[in-house]
């Protein structure tokens, strides 16, 4: 009867029957590194400058990028001497090119064509910036521009003809691009454009902590460039999001094409970015921008033009 009123045994220490299995252990916690390059398989980058090739050979088309990128705007800076016909066969190259790379680039002159580019697998590829002295003091190249299907005026000074320019800009849909501007530049501009500006070769060291809050304030967008070392990047990247805001990130391009943006990504994680700011700054921030400059363009089409 002893045997029959002892306690039974810890099921947890009966060895388990022959023929059963162990249940499995549940998988490792996924790296930084498989994090980052799970995000950017689903949340491809914008990059704010793409530079041409200096040739359009058919053998090295398309050009070389980041696997990760999924939008582009592509630089029509020309050189002072070349002006508004440089800035032309600049546009017209840029076209040849998305013609001649069907399968890979796609042309989007709007942010409802730059998703459906990354919805069918496309880099969108959008005209833009052109430089301030290509304009040649005149709102109807401004307009000539966005008929060609130009979105970025890069605004380095802010001269007499700026200030009805900006507002012009705000008018048909023209984003400002404030690279390589002085910091009164940079107020002067913010204090009268309606939409928000991008940085798109961002060098956020050069502007001061206040200057970082006002473009936060407008809802700007800091591009920051990306080396091969990811650390100086995440380091631009967190001034920016504590001085401006997480939402006025962004990336300009990468110098290291052949690295891509998960290593930068991966360093972000680390610091403790959450996956909210990482899409921000991957392209829903520039996204956001762009579709802002053109909700404020449609509520503006009954303002007459500037001459």
């Amino acid at each position: 009867m002893a045997d029959l009123i002892d306690d039974p045994p810890d099921l947890s220490t009966v060895p388990a029957a022959a023929g059963e299995l162990d249940a499995p252990e549940p998988p490792p916690p996924l790296d930084e590194t498989a994090r980052a390059r799970a995000l950017l398989a689903a949340q491809p980058v914008a990059e704010g400058h793409t530079e041409l090739p200096g040739s359009l050979d058919p053998e090295d088309l398309p050009p070389v990028r980041a696997r990760e990128a999924g939008a582009q705007f592509w630089s029509l800076l020309v050189d002072t001497d070349e002006g508004v016909i440089g800035t032309l066969r600049r546009i017209d190259s840029v076209r040849a090119l998305v013609a001649a790379c069907p399968e890979d680039l796609r042309l989007a002159h709007t942010t409802g064509e730059m998703s459906h580019a990354r919805n069918c697998g496309r880099v969108a590829a959008l005209l833009g910036p052109v430089g301030w002295t290509t304009l040649g003091g005149s709102a109807a190249t401004l307009r000539a521009y966005h008929a060609l299907g130009v979105r970025v005026v890069n605004l380095t000074r802010f001269d007499r003809f700026a200030r009805e320019a900006v507002r012009e800009m705000n008018r048909i849909g023209l984003a400002v691009d404030l690279s390589g501007a002085d910091q009164d530049t940079v107020h002067r501009t913010l204090a009268v454009t309606r939409a928000p500006v991008l940085l798109t070769r961002a060098a956020p060291e050069s502007l001061s902590d206040d200057v970082l809050g006002l473009l936060g304030d407008n809802g700007a967008v800091c591009m920051v460039t990306v080396t091969d070392d990811p650390v100086p990047a995440a380091d631009v990247l967190d001034r920016v999001r504590t001085e401006a805001g997480p939402h006025c990130t962004g990336v300009s391009h990468t110098t290291a094409p052949a690295l891509g943006y998960v290593p930068l990504f991966a360093e972000l994680l680390r610091r403790g970015w959450p996956a909210q700011d990482l899409v921000g700054l991957a392209h829903a921030n520039v996204t956001r921008a762009l579709r802002e400059t053109e909700f404020l363009s449609r509520a503006n089409r009954t303002r007459r033009a500037v001459a």
